[in-house]
């Protein structure tokens, strides 16, 4: 429940009009929270000058006081930030730190979702990763195998199916050589939801983060593709039956180095 310390509340309304769902209101010149249709967005807390809103239902203590030099970012810096980070699909022999890939679920956990459901959650997968590996080269050589006996199917699929069934038998024959899943990664996360725009958003914010600590990503589409209506996939996972994985990281410590940005295609934009 989200309420309001009367003694701090100077009755500025400010808390009123940005209330999206309309749930607060002044009475006797003090803001007063209904708690009936609020979503528990915390703009409330956020916008009060005198810190006067705070909620039972979350951890307060992870309030912070926006201050310029703690939170602002050089809009220039971080479109170049943006420009450099690449996808990486070379990683050191060098485990990521359990504190590092929790810094990076927190930049998700942050990351605004749909009427403020905070349904995405993640799964981390280390010491089983093998196991992770092994479940998704024989879904995806299953896949590939029908892919292959279907004759509409167009080429490109068809050259993935092929290259999924070549992974699994080069698993099969010799596990600890090359690696066109996961990379010889030591960590994998997967961003779980029932709302894929949700956990999408979070992906984003994530990746950035890992680009921040230093750490390299790659997003396994194979990986997305391969669990999509696996039981043996969602069992491991442990996944609920109307979540699925939306987006999975293969995250390390990068071993390649890039000295510059690449150029992409020029925007379509349509200004109306």
């Amino acid at each position: 429940m989200f309420k309001v310390d009367k003694e701090k509340c100077i009755g500025c309304g400010l808390c009123v009009k940005d209330c999206f769902v309309s749930d607060i209101k002044l009475k006797d010149g003090k803001a007063e929270i209904r708690n009936v249709t609020c979503i528990k967005c915390g703009h409330c807390v956020a916008i009060c000058p005198k810190d006067a809103v705070s909620t039972d239902e979350y951890n307060m203590n992870e309030v912070k006081e926006y201050d310029e030099k703690s939170f602002n970012l050089d809009s220039e810096n971080l479109l170049n930030f943006i420009k450099f980070r690449r996808t990486v699909r070379h990683f050191k022999n060098k485990d990521v730190e359990n504190e590092k890939l929790l810094k990076i679920i927190e930049a998700g956990r942050f990351t605004q979702t749909a009427s403020n459901a905070q349904n995405v959650s993640y799964v981390v997968v280390k010491d089983q990763i093998d196991e992770l590996r092994t479940l998704t080269l024989e879904s995806l050589k299953d896949l590939g195998e029908v892919i292959l006996q279907t004759s509409t199917t167009p080429p490109l699929y068809k050259r993935y199916a092929k290259r999924w069934i070549s992974m699994y038998n080069e698993n099969i024959s010799n596990p600890e050589g090359k690696d066109d899943l996961f990379f010889k990664a030591p960590a994998v996360i997967l961003v779980i939801s029932e709302h894929p725009v949700n956990a999408a958003l979070a992906s984003k914010n994530m990746e950035l983060m890992t680009v921040a600590l230093g750490l390299g990503t790659l997003f396994s589409g194979f990986l997305v593709r391969a669990a999509q209506d696996n039981s043996k996939i969602k069992d491991f996972l442990g996944l609920k039956e109307n979540q699925q994985v939306v987006t999975c990281m293969v995250i390390g410590y990068p071993d390649v180095k890039y000295f510059r940005t690449v150029p992409r295609k020029d925007a379509e934009i349509l200004w109306k």
